[in-house]
């Protein structure tokens, strides 16, 4: 009717014209009003434990400066900043774009650009692959309970973490192709309430741990150092 009324059908005078074209205007802006005020969804919340949306990263400029919660922030460690999480609580953030996971302690507040709902340290980024391209869509998944592996010292058992996988297969693929060339390679099982992740480790000692995890960083491995 509208497409009839504009074309100047035999017997339509202008004012029909304009009334039709006036009608249009109206249908135009009742649409773009409908748009703009439909929000985006989002995927459950910290309250649930659980929570889907885009993560960044913070490096250099903010190494050695405090955080939120007064600890000094070194860009080098498994930390986070998040909006409303305790400080000190224990996060598993997933990388939807590549399955790489890895958990991480909240220390700081932010991210403070809109629609982001973690910054991640450096390390943290790093490991999860987001370094390059700056964000990427993340899962978190709040580790209730869950408390770090304290060190013991000289001649504790390190481990070299080479990767989390939720899928179990992924993980024994990479153990299998580590196992030619790196002795005490591992598939270890973590639950974190919600889902369940297979890390990939390689046993080392004190006197190797930083040579082995700088021959597996030069394979491509997202590497991290961790003592028990």
């Amino acid at each position: 009717m509208i497409d009839r009324a504009l074309t100047g059908q035999a017997g339509a005078g202008p004012r029909r014209g304009r009334a039709a074209a006036a009608v249009l205007q109206i249908i135009l802006v009742l649409g773009l009003a409908g748009c703009a005020g439909t929000p985006k969804p989002r995927t459950a919340g910290p309250d649930a434990g659980v929570e889907t949306g885009v993560a960044s990263w913070y490096g250099g400029e903010f190494h050695g400066r405090p955080t939120s919660s007064r600890e000094i922030y070194d860009m080098n460690d498994m930390t986070a900043a998040h909006p409303s999480l305790p400080f000190g609580t224990y996060v598993m953030v997933t990388n939807l774009e590549n399955d790489r996971s890895a958990v991480v302690r909240v220390n700081d507040r932010g991210p403070f650009m809109k629609n982001r709902i973690i910054d991640l340290s450096y390390a943290s980024a790093r490991v999860l692959g987001i370094v390059g391209p700056g964000t990427a869509r993340v899962r978190l998944e709040v580790l209730r309970g869950f408390k770090a592996p304290a060190s013991s010292g000289q001649g504790s058992v390190v481990w070299l973490q080479v990767g989390a996988f939720s899928v179990q297969e992924s993980a024994y693929a990479i153990k299998r192709r580590l196992e030619a060339s790196y002795p005490g390679v591992a598939v270890t099982r973590l639950e974190t309430g919600t889902r369940t992740f297979f890390r990939v480790r390689v046993r080392a000692d004190e006197a190797s741990a930083q040579g082995l995890a700088q021959r597996l960083a030069a394979e491509g491995y997202p590497v991290i150092i961790i003592r028990e």
